[in-house]
């Protein structure tokens, strides 16, 4: 099985200690998958949902065209989202708000699916720091995502970047289970020749665009899981991380702050 969102390219970098996750390897064709997320910035927010097809089948994804979504949240606020094509539903009026659960309702082709969860507070992202040493004969390069975690533990994040103009997003998912109300410690990796699958090699006066996400347990579950079984090269994932959304579903529901920064990367000498 695969679907576009589960084609994830070079994803690395997983910080956390995680047990082992029993996955389904099965082929599972024709399944629905949903990707939903409400945030703290303004909307419209978005649910997208397709079929899942067989691994050997070409990169076409069925959209769900007739399916009724509600958004609502722990305030009695629910929306109905409307239908803008592409299997994709919008909301209108909608507010994603820090510290609310959230609830995903779909009903698509006789089955109902729902979803939890909760939007953590934001952590402030104060900005970045570049580091540089020498691999090889080359320069490489890291981002210190600047921020300090709260003193409360369970703390979550996610981090994904771009670089200058390119659609190709890396992500890597971050705990405090080792770094409970302290300053990050912890880099970014930015790609070079020697890293798999990389097809850039950053240099001084690339632009790197970070987002920070304050996520909450199951979608860190998710994400650990999905970079795990992504790490084989391949650029395919070859199994479903564990979803979030009940009756089968694939896919995942995720309430989260946002935060965005840029850094250009600085000539360093050797």
């Amino acid at each position: 099985m695969k679907n576009p969102f589960f084609i994830i390219l070079s994803l690395f970098l997983v910080i956390s200690c995680q047990k082992e996750i029993d996955l389904d390897l099965a082929d599972q064709s024709g399944r629905i998958v949903i990707e939903g997320n409400v945030t703290d910035q303004i909307g419209p927010y978005t649910v997208r949902i397709t079929k899942s097809v067989a691994v050997n089948q070409q990169n076409q994804y069925p959209a769900v065209t007739d399916a009724q979504v509600i958004l609502s949240d722990n305030t009695g606020q629910t929306e109905t989202l409307q239908y803008i094509g592409d299997g994709k539903y919008q909301t209108s009026t909608f507010i994603g708000v820090s510290g609310r659960t959230y609830t995903l309702k779909v009903q698509a082709e006789g089955q109902q699916y729902i979803a939890q969860s909760t939007m953590p507070e934001a952590v402030d992202f104060e900005g970045l720091a570049q580091d540089s040493f020498k691999f090889g004969d080359k320069m490489s390069y890291t981002l210190l995502p600047i921020f300090t975690d709260p003193a409360v533990l369970g703390n979550r994040y996610l981090f994904s970047f771009t670089i200058n103009d390119q659609s190709k997003k890396y992500i890597s998912v971050f705990s405090d289970n080792l770094n409970n109300g302290l300053p990050n410690q912890r880099p970014l990796m930015l790609p070079n020749d020697d890293n798999d699958g990389a097809d850039h090699e950053v240099v001084a006066g690339d632009t790197i665009y970070v987002e920070m996400q304050s996520i909450d347990n199951s979608i860190f579950t998710y994400y650990s899981a999905l970079l795990d079984i992504s790490g084989n090269g391949s650029g395919v994932t070859p199994a479903n991380p564990p979803s979030n959304i009940s009756n089968g579903a694939l896919g995942y529901f995720s309430a989260h702050t946002q935060s965005n920064k840029n850094f250009i990367i600085q000539q360093t000498t050797p």
